[in-house]
């Protein structure tokens, strides 16, 4: 049995539950407990706070989490970071009043900054020889300037709408975040091969994100043509049509230059084609 330890609720418990399941790993959530069981896999989950997450995985109370880059380096936890997981992406940014003239970082000399990431603010500060007061806050920082409790805040930011609707513009971004999954480092071997099995299922899960599986009907005189314009994991499939002069052509394209490549394909006489989602893709 090998123990997971993931955020109780909020914005990275729905995204880990939801990457348990792709990965074949299902959680009964209906029941909400402490501690859950898989069904299907010897894996146990332990709902945490998200900032207890780095210290529960360091003294080994738990295996492997699933945590913000911003809590572990708040925490300073000596944990291995495994795998980016692709979602829960944000930064931490300094922000000030958007009537503040904003000349530079030696605005904040002598300033008062609130903050729930006191340990980071503190490095930044010191790595660039600014002397500002730093004010400790569990949530609802960004009301601090207007509250008079701080001159600027150093908090989160994700699309930056909260900011905004406080008054706030954002000025420096310190430190870019999202989830990853994590590991004590005195991890017994046998627990090793259940890791090494959940590694296998999340890069091919994590393969799939972004790409596209096509498939398409094209002239076998524009084959060599075609086969310059498709990216491939190895190399396209090219198969005879029973049409004489005809072939399917099939490989895997980045969702990012799909339609681009599509419109290249039809260019040279592609019909047909299809565009299917993957689910895994497995190396």
């Amino acid at each position: 049995m090998i123990r997971l330890a993931i955020q109780s609720k909020g914005r990275l418990n729905e995204d880990s539950l939801r990457l348990l399941r792709e990965i074949g790993i299902n959680i009964d959530d209906a029941k909400r407990k402490f501690l859950g069981k898989a069904a299907d896999f010897p894996l146990e989950v332990l709902y945490l706070r998200d900032d207890d997450i780095p210290g529960v995985v360091e003294g080994a109370a738990s295996d492997i989490g699933i945590v913000g880059l911003n809590e572990i380096a708040e925490t300073g936890a000596d944990v291995e970071v495994l795998r980016k997981l692709g979602f829960g992406a944000c930064r931490i940014s300094l922000a000030v009043p958007k009537t503040v003239e904003y000349p530079g970082l030696e605005w904040f000399q002598g300033k008062s900054i609130a903050t729930s990431y006191p340990a980071v603010l503190r490095r930044f500060l010191a790595e660039n020889g600014i002397d500002a007061k730093v004010r400790e806050i569990k949530g609802s920082v960004e009301i601090a300037p207007a509250a008079g409790i701080a001159d600027a805040i150093f908090d989160i930011v994700s699309s930056g709408g909260t900011l905004v609707s406080n008054g706030l513009v954002e000025v420096k971004s310190v430190l870019e975040s999202e989830a990853v999954l994590i590991c004590r480092k005195d991890l017994p071997a046998e627990k090793k091969a259940l890791l090494d099995t959940i590694l296998f299922r999340i890069d091919a899960a994590l393969e799939s994100q972004g790409k596209k599986y096509v498939l398409m009907n094209l002239p076998t005189a524009k084959i060599d043509e075609a086969l310059k314009l498709l990216p491939s994991m190895r190399s396209p499939t090219v198969m005879p049509l029973a049409a004489e002069g005809w072939s399917s052509v099939s490989t895997v394209v980045c969702e990012k230059t799909l339609w681009q490549t599509v419109e290249s394909l039809k260019g040279i006489g592609a019909e047909g084609i299809l565009v299917l989602n993957l689910d895994k893709v497995i190396d």
